[in-house]
């Protein structure tokens, strides 16, 4: 993996931890190939160019690590190597659980931040299938920790009472999608870490997800609260799309367009020398 300074998108393909179905592995690889997708093109809502921005860094490389803590601290590992290397990373997965080593080895390399997390699920069990490391667990360990400075989960529309009381003793904010007419505007006093769900989405506009979940965001009510951020963004990742289950590609090119807008928001905040904005 190379990254230098701008935006580094970088593939973490690994599922190992997920519950229910395996798949996301390959979504690392069809989420960046959407990305360049000549059906679209490379300027963002927000009016950026990424063909001088976005850098495709490669894969993390797992070569040589035969453990899943070996591939976990792998993950950690480039994680804190793109953030002390200047560059913004997005990452892309990959089941949820690679939220938790990712936040610690950015958090290590670019000190405290925010999260602002899209999903239909908290994902904040204590353990998950007796599995600590869970894609249903990271933000517990993200909070256990200390890796932010504040959780905010957008979306969530399937939560079970250990979740709810792991809410309470962890201090998650929710916005419930049941009280969604009633969400405030959120603002961020500090820089914000962006991991998005594919699954945030009503199954509608992102069938290519292990856990179909009805009633969620469309791809536009996401979008607006992305484009909403009031802080500078110090990395993202974009998980849980399972190419096994899209259809004709729609959800590989949904996780593009998130990958994209976010890329033009991080060049917001950050105000990159050289980078074309329109008018």
């Amino acid at each position: 993996m190379e990254t230098e300074k701008g935006i580094a998108l970088i593939g973490v393909p690994l599922d190992e931890n997920s519950s229910y179905m395996r798949g996301a592995v390959a979504g690392a690889r069809a989420g960046i190939e959407a990305v360049w997708c000549e059906s679209a093109n490379l300027w963002t809502e927000t009016g950026h160019d990424l063909s001088r921005a976005l850098q495709n860094a490669g894969p993390v490389d797992f070569a040589g690590a035969e453990s899943p803590g070996a591939r976990m601290e792998r993950v950690a590992r480039s994680a804190r190597a793109v953030g002390e290397s200047g560059a913004l990373p997005i990452f892309v997965g990959g089941d949820h659980s690679i939220t938790y080593p990712l936040v610690r080895g950015l958090r290590e390399a670019v000190g405290e931040f925010d999260i602002l997390h899209f999903d239909a699920h908290p994902d904040c069990y204590d353990l998950f299938d007796g599995n600590p490391a869970s894609h249903a667990s990271p933000f517990a360990r993200i909070m256990e920790q200390g890796l932010c400075g504040r959780l905010v989960s957008v979306g969530i529309r399937t939560a079970t009472g250990h979740q709810r009381e792991q809410r309470e003793r962890l201090g998650i904010e929710w916005l419930e999608m049941r009280h969604r007419a009633s969400w405030p505007a959120l603002s961020f006093a500090r820089p914000v870490y962006v991991s998005f769900d594919l699954d945030v989405l009503d199954p509608a506009h992102a069938p290519g997800v292990a856990h179909h979940e009805p009633g969620g965001l469309t791809t536009r009510q996401a979008l607006d609260i992305i484009q909403a951020i009031n802080a500078p963004m110090v990395g993202a990742d974009v998980v849980e799309l399972n190419p096994a289950r899209d259809r004709d590609g729609v959800t590989a090119m949904t996780a593009a367009k998130i990958i994209r807008e976010l890329a033009g928001m991080m060049l917001d905040g950050m105000g990159l020398a050289g980078v074309k904005k329109a008018g």
